[in-house]
């Protein structure tokens, strides 16, 4: 394919969705509008969401009301209009060899009355409807025999998306599907290639043409298959060959401070003041950020791990490296609880060894942060440790060699982006999570960092036992929480709400403190409450209370989701669980398990449960695996509310691509994008320059993040 080619093809594609057969000036404005479609390329790449199978033919005789869509072949006999000027509807009888059934249209019924021709055969699609007991079809899809045996594909029908608004201006899915049969018979030998022969040959890819044509309108159920494997794997080329390249240009341009050296505030922490052995996972992920720390280039390393893995422990040698090699470090976290209970960490792990570090948040006084700033210029301040307060104008450091982000999916890119500023050069960056991701999204997601993963949790934890009781157990509830307290342990209990919701029959947090205060009443138990909406002071001196063993019993909204570490602490209740995702399921029951006694998770709910609510429910008292948990949480929500990808800026745009199911795909992809850039990074070669020309193609008008970790 040469220049000449592309430039009509890049002409057609960008050909406004006007001159399109059937749209016009005004149904191109409205279909920008609704459904973003301007040009012959959106429409073309404007997939169905779903097939029809019209190759089964029913006949009227043996429709009934449980039936989900029918296919008819046969004629109308008659048509009358009924009801009033403001409640018109158009009757038909509809009649095959077997006997006949009425068509009722309550919206078009001027249009259908002068279109409809008695007498004619038409293949009829629609819903059986039981009203009173008789048996019709409401506003069904008609087609004359004449244009059904025309189509393309007469076998399996493509259902496209629309809008309510677009319905109503006749731009349904079933116009769209006439759009893009009429854009398609323009398309054909327009539509150019962008993966390599080659390429295609080795992973036995259709071209694009015939799988763009066969993802519309499908010969066959086997064409279909194909033609979804090839556009699949196209868009997770794409991607990979973009978080791939944007990784070597990293490598190549981004230069790291070199930390050459492994000194004594390392050293001593290790030989006199960890307190216990690190995991095998522990070492292995230590040494793969000591070589990236000592390669010169930046590191841009995630570290994901488990609930209780030791990512924190990891995060401090590092900082311990480079606190040896004369630089700062800082560590920011998504809330002040998180970055309070960091700090704490900190603070018992580093003042034996003369660190000196500091906390920032929006509740730190001015008085406080003049110190903090003065000490941050000079250099004597080593470890900062705070949340957004960290991206403000006045934190300048002397000189920021590492950056550990807690929790990554919670900042967007342009915040991310301030704190590199901070720096003459962009520091080093250690990315945490205690979410784990599963692999296929972390290669699509993440495909630019390397990932680290802990594995293994540290020797002696015992599994949490997990166990999932309705709401006619609260006496047995209340009875196993006392027993609990009575061995010495303290017991969590998470609500999902803070006030009433007249749309939402849950428990909310203010009555399930009052219900547990009579039921636990002092002096024999000493309950406490801590929600989003209390002022710091208050919340961080009921936290102390429960933290330093005063109260048995906190009762709690999420703010207690991560940073809360109280090894007595043995039983979480979470309320209302059907309210929460698996992710944050996961999250709440990481919080005990941190001592030696055997820990527990109790999951509340109401009887009446949705499918999804009672695979959560079931996944949760099956496994404790993170990773395990990740994938059917992924299956079940999807990647954007997994990763938090509306606000990450990264460029995932997948129209076909299930990462839940597609692992293998991903992979291929992968495989491919890693191949070619090993052996023609710059695309120069000319079996390359259709992908070169697509990737500049796409590319028009998007912004580069490049530069940002």
């Amino acid at each position: 394919m040469g220049r000449a080619f592309f430039s009509m093809a890049d002409q057609f594609l960008d050909t406004s969705i006007e001159f399109i057969k059937g749209v016009g000036p005004k149904r191109a404005e409205l279909l920008g509008e609704e459904l973003h479609l301007n040009t012959f390329g959106d429409l073309l790449f404007y997939f169905p969401f779903r097939y029809e199978d019209r190759s089964k033919f029913y006949k009227v005789s043996e429709i009934h009301g449980d039936l989900p869509y029918v296919q008819l072949k046969g004629q109308i006999t008659f048509m009358e209009e009924m009801g009033d000027r403001y409640r018109k509807r158009l009757v038909a009888k509809f009649r095959d060899d077997s006997g006949s059934v009425d068509l009722v249209w309550f919206k078009g019924v001027s249009y259908f009355k002068k279109v409809l021709k008695t007498n004619q055969t038409y293949i009829l699609f629609a819903k059986p409807n039981l009203y009173k007991g008789h048996l019709n079809l409401v506003h069904p899809e008609l087609q004359s025999l004449e244009e059904y045996q025309s189509q393309l594909s007469s076998k399996i029908s493509p259902v496209y998306p629309s809008t309510e608004k677009l319905g109503k201006m006749s731009l349904g899915g079933r116009q769209i599907q006439k759009l893009s049969r009429n854009l398609l018979q323009k398309a054909k030998g327009r539509i150019p290639e962008n993966i390599s022969d080659e390429i295609r040959s080795k992973y036995a890819l259709i071209n694009r043409e015939q799988a763009i044509f066969q993802i519309h309108f499908p010969e066959n159920a086997e064409e279909l298959k194909k033609a979804r494997f090839r556009m699949k794997f196209e868009e997770l080329f794409f991607i990979q060959l973009e978080m791939l390249k944007l990784k070597l240009v990293k490598l190549e341009s981004s230069q790291g401070y070199v930390f050459s050296q492994v000194g004594d505030y390392l050293n001593q922490f290790y030989e006199k003041y960890l307190s216990f052995d690190l995991t095998g996972a522990q070492k292995r992920v230590l040494k793969e950020i000591r070589k990236d720390l000592g390669s010169g280039k930046q590191m841009n390393r995630l570290l994901q791990g488990d609930v209780g893995s030791g990512k924190t422990i990891v995060a401090v040698m590092s900082m311990l490296i480079a606190l040896d090699n004369g630089f700062q470090a800082a560590m920011m976290a998504p809330t002040e609880i998180l970055a309070t209970q960091h700090y704490e960490s900190l603070k018992e792990l580093l003042e034996p060894l003369g660190v000196r570090f500091a906390l920032l948040t929006g509740s730190t006084p001015k008085a406080d942060r003049i110190p903090i700033h003065e000490a941050l210029e000079d250099g004597s301040m080593q470890i900062l440790v705070g949340t957004h307060a960290l991206l403000e104008d006045k934190v300048k450091f002397k000189q920021l060699g590492l950056a550990v982000i807690d929790e990554q999916h919670r900042f967007g890119v342009a915040q991310r982006a301030r704190l590199w500023k901070k720096s003459k050069q962009a520091p080093h960056v250690l990315i945490m999570t205690a979410t784990p991701i599963p692999r296929t999204l972390a290669m699509t997601l993440y495909g630019d960092l390397d990932v680290s993963t802990i594995d293994e949790l540290p020797p002696g934890r015992k599994p949490i036992k997990t166990i999932h009781w309705y709401e006619s157990k609260r006496l047995r509830l209340f009875g196993f929480m006392e027993e609990e307290i009575a061995k010495g342990r303290q017991i969590y209990v998470v609500y999902p709400l803070i006030e009433e919701s007249a749309k939402m029959d849950y428990a909310n947090l203010e009555e399930g403190f009052q219900h547990i205060f009579k039921r636990f009443a002092p002096p024999k138990y000493k309950v406490s409450i801590v929600h989003g909406k209390m002022p710091a002071d208050k919340k961080n001196f009921e936290m102390d209370r429960f933290v330093n063993g005063e109260t048995d019993i906190m009762v709690s909204t999420t703010v207690i989701e991560v940073g809360v570490n109280v090894p007595n602490a043995s039983v979480m209740i979470i309320e209302s669980a059907e309210r929460f995702g698996l992710s944050q399921l996961h999250q709440l029951r990481g919080r005990v398990g941190r001592g030696a006694e055997q820990s527990f998770c109790v999951l509340m709910t109401g009887n009446k449960l949705s499918s999804d609510s009672r695979t959560r429910m079931q996944t949760m008292v099956e496994t404790n695996d993170g990773f395990r948990i990740s994938e059917v949480d992924l299956q079940l929500r999807g990647p954007g509310d997994l990763t938090g990808t509306q606000q990450s800026g990264l460029p995932i745009n997948l129209k076909l691509t299930d990462l839940a199911r597609d692992g293998r795909i991903i992979k291929l992809a992968r495989e491919a994008a890693e191949d070619l850039l090993n052996r023609d990074p710059d695309l120069a070669m000319n079996d390359h320059s259709m992908v070169k020309h697509y990737i500049q193609q796409q590319k028009k008008g998007k912004m580069d993040w490049s530069r940002i970790a």
